[in-house]
């Protein structure tokens, strides 16, 4: 699904494009052995040869860039210093991510830098435009079926016009392969691995070249992990903790879902909510295709898919698409929600990756529905590049 890809894999695309904190980490191993202290992050203020930097762990420092300081610009994706180029300090802006190192400054936190690495921000969003495009034209996403690890080849449940299709994921030894961590959806966190790691049930994401036909793609990138589809009631809502908590309707288990600056949230109106109820009615007595989600993460149920395309007021991705977003304050107990959450670490504790409220009448058509799998669309996730 659409929206649920743009919140998980957008950042993706930076970190497969090489815009990671590995990367300046890199960068920062070639930087002159004089520097003492340094700091990683993105750029906050700025004022004459003095910048704030924040860096992932929410400390700020404060960078005096001394006289004669080298300022080096660096493409995304690049980690050898032989590889930037010079730059002025006043072309440094808010948002662009930064290393600076020098000597300690005079108060905690601070640095007198002689020596800025810069990635642009407006390079950032270029590259991160340029990667986007190309898994929406040559990647395909949905659930794993099945894992051959020793012919390196992957069964793919994706959505298609007529319900679902399987379509064959083959990898090799230049196949990129990474895994998202257990309680995070960002890929700065995501780590490299292995096609043993791949399971059944899980959701994935495959670039590469796909066949004449769409039964197959030779994959270049993958992206896996396990997910969790809930749906119910909230249980109780925590604005101290920034969290729900919910029994979800097919595992009838209880989890507290925490809600974090990436989770989307939206709520749609009743007039879409019951359009889609409708639709999944229809469904379920066998009048219209429906995408099974039954091994969608560790939840269950049936997902909306593509199921319905063409249909007045489209798929529940661009419904979904079309809801006004809303925040923790929003919600009360009571309310019915369908997420898309991570895996989690242990005692049901997961974060949304997506949350979408006024759901009540589609959880009465169907109690165990579920937000459909990964679709980059427009050619991706629903096969219609190839159909």
């Amino acid at each position: 699904m659409k929206a649920i890809w743009r919140a998980v894999i957008c950042a993706a695309v930076l970190a497969i494009a090489g815009v990671s904190i590995a990367d300046a980490r890199a960068a920062q191993s070639s930087a002159p052995a004089v520097a003492a202290t340094r700091a990683i992050g993105t750029v906050q203020t700025i004022s004459g040869n003095n910048f704030t930097l924040k860096n992932d762990q929410g400390v700020s420092f404060t960078v005096a860039v001394q006289d004669g300081a080298k300022v080096l610009r660096l493409e995304p994706g690049q980690t050898s210093l032989s590889a930037a180029v010079p730059m002025q300090l006043s072309d440094v802006q808010a948002g662009d991510r930064v290393l600076a190192s020098g000597n300690p400054g005079s108060g905690e936190h601070a640095i007198l830098a002689s020596s800025v690495i810069a990635i642009k921000k407006a390079d950032v969003q270029a590259k991160q435009q340029q990667d986007l495009q190309a898994w929406t034209t040559h990647g395909v996403g949905g659930l794993v079926a099945a894992v051959d690890p020793a012919a390196g080849t992957i069964s793919l449940k994706v959505a298609a016009a007529t319900g679902t299709k399987t379509v064959t994921v083959q990898t090799s030894k230049t196949t990129q392969i990474l895994r998202y961590s257990a309680d995070s959806v960002k890929f700065d966190d995501a780590k490299s691995s292995t096609l043993d790691a791949v399971k059944a049930g899980d959701q994935l994401l495959a670039r590469g070249n796909r066949s004449t036909d769409g039964d197959s793609i030779t994959a270049d990138a993958i992206v896996s992990g396990a997910f969790h589809n809930l749906s119910g009631t909230i249980s109780s809502v925590n604005a101290a903790q920034n969290s729900v908590t919910l029994k979800d309707a097919t595992t009838k288990q209880t989890f507290t879902v925490k809600i974090t600056p990436d989770s989307q949230m939206r709520k749609l109106a009743p007039q879409a909510a019951n359009m889609l109820a409708a639709r999944m009615k229809a469904s379920n007595n066998g009048n219209a295709p429906a995408t099974d989600n039954s091994q969608a993460g560790q939840g269950g149920g049936r997902g909306f898919g593509r199921a319905g395309r063409g249909a007045q007021g489209g798929d529940l991705s661009q419904v979904i698409a079309r809801a006004p977003a809303v925040t923790l304050a929003d919600l009360q107990k009571g309310d019915a929600v369908m997420i898309v959450a991570t895996s989690g670490t242990g005692n049901n504790e997961v974060s949304a990756i997506q949350l979408v409220a006024g759901v009540e009448p589609i959880l009465e058509a169907a109690p165990a529905a579920a937000l459909p799998a990964w679709d980059v669309g427009g050619g991706g996730g629903g096969g219609d590049a190839a159909e």
